[in-house]
């Protein structure tokens, strides 16, 4: 006989209680899991709900800090940035949820997982390429690719008529215009209002910060300390607070950052499905460390790894995006930024101010920088006549470039 259970991620709202349900009405087994990546929300409540809708079990498991330290550090040290601008904040913390599903379903001996990402996004992507590369023999329901479940439920209206028939709980409260993905690392804000790319939202959209508008005309002053390219202190030199534990730091940062106007991001990017999409980010945290991170390492790496790390880093950061995370280009990736960061510490010493990050200054242990080099005025051990020849060297390629121009009449004089 068939073995019929399944693991369904679920968060509680309206989408994966119905399909919660509708499993159940198709004969499976479900055993509903939870991740908790640092989004708001009362776990205990959506455990409740879940039984009562009829989960055999309900997982609730904490993935902050491993989130942190395993998929967003890592992100952090490739200064990875998806189209030059995102910070991947949802599409880090889709390999870690994947991950726990699929010991999930081992422990359980489940056959089936299932989630409740649509087929028009990014997550049904990110997930299930999680699924397949940690267990190929995995099996996979995604409702909202499947014929049935499309048929049943055309729009919002058929899942609410369903939720009444079947007495799932509804929140009371109305529907926000816009969808919202939230964990430690940032939220998210698209769709409905959002759609429309030239639509200015309202400020009180933001809950992880306030508008930079909005922020108090007062600086903050912090150290952040670096090891390997991760950040293992923040010192607030305004009060004395220090954190380094990761999780502790990570909230620190994101609370300093949401307070002074840090980390608003409004886009569109290009989906790997081949959609556009429009986004707006809150990413407190994120945006100082990226910014102090790429300052500690201009004092600490090698000019040509730097010149070749930058090279890999959008592809770092579509990997990701794409939903590769496990993958053996990722772990090729990942082997050499390591390896590019084994020499970046230091401090970098930060003002937050009103929706900027200022860097005052840095210093490190593994410093390539020599003042006496550097300096205009004090002379050391680099010969300034060497210059001549150095320039001369590189112009050669240039004057035989210009001289072909010169012969077929293009000369640019």
């Amino acid at each position: 006989m068939e073995n019929k259970k399944v693991v369904l991620a679920y968060s509680g709202g309206l989408d994966t209680s119905v399909i919660l349900k509708w499993l159940i009405d198709k004969g499976f087994e479900v055993i509903a899991y939870v991740a908790d990546v640092g989004q708001e929300e009362d776990f205990e409540e959506v455990k409740r709900k879940a039984l009562a809708i009829g989960a055999t079990k309900v997982y609730i498991e904490d993935l902050r800090e491993e989130l942190i330290t395993d998929y967003i550090f890592p992100a952090i040290k490739a200064n990875a940035m998806y189209e030059s601008r995102y910070l991947l904040g949802t599409a880090l913390a889709r390999p870690i949820i994947a991950k726990r599903h699929i010991e999930i379903a081992h422990k359980e001996n489940a056959t089936y997982v299932s989630h409740g990402a649509t087929g028009k996004g990014n997550d049904q992507v990110r997930f299930e390429l999680g699924f397949y590369a940690l267990d190929p023999k995995i099996k996979v329901l995604a409702p909202w690719k499947m014929q049935e479940f499309l048929d049943q439920f055309k729009g919002r209206t058929d899942m609410l008529n369903y939720a009444a028939d079947k007495k799932i709980p509804v929140k009371a409260s109305l529907k926000k215009p816009y969808s919202e993905d939230d964990n430690i690392m940032h939220i998210s804000h698209e769709a409905g209002i959002l759609e429309d790319p030239k639509y200015k939202f309202d400020n009180e959209i933001l809950t992880k910060m306030v508008a930079p508008q909005d922020a108090p005309d007062k600086e903050t002053h912090i150290e952040i300390h670096f090891k390997d390219g991760i950040p293992v202190k923040v010192v607030n030199t305004d009060d004395g607070t220090t954190k380094e534990k990761p999780l502790e730091l990570f909230l620190y940062l994101n609370k300093l950052g949401g307070e002074n106007g840090i980390g608003l991001l409004d886009m569109v990017e290009n989906r790997f499905v081949g959609i556009k999409s429009r986004g707006v980010y809150e990413t407190p945290a994120g945006e100082i460390l990226i910014k102090a991170h790429m300052d500690i390492e201009g004092i600490a790496m090698d000019r040509e790894v730097m010149r070749l790390r930058n090279m890999l880093s959008p592809i770092f950061a579509e990997i990701v995006y794409n939903g590769f995370w496990f993958s053996p280009e990722m772990d090729f990736l990942m082997a050499s930024m390591n390896k590019s960061q084994e020499l970046i510490d230091g401090i970098v010493y930060v003002t937050l101010y009103k929706g900027n990050v200022l860097i005052n200054g840095r210093e490190s242990t593994s410093s390539l920088y020599d003042k006496d080099l550097s300096s205009m005025d004090i002379e050391g051990g680099f010969d300034q006549k060497d210059s001549a020849g150095f320039i001369k060297i590189n112009a050669i390629r240039l004057m035989a470039h210009n001289a072909i121009l010169k012969q077929q009449g293009k000369s640019i004089l």
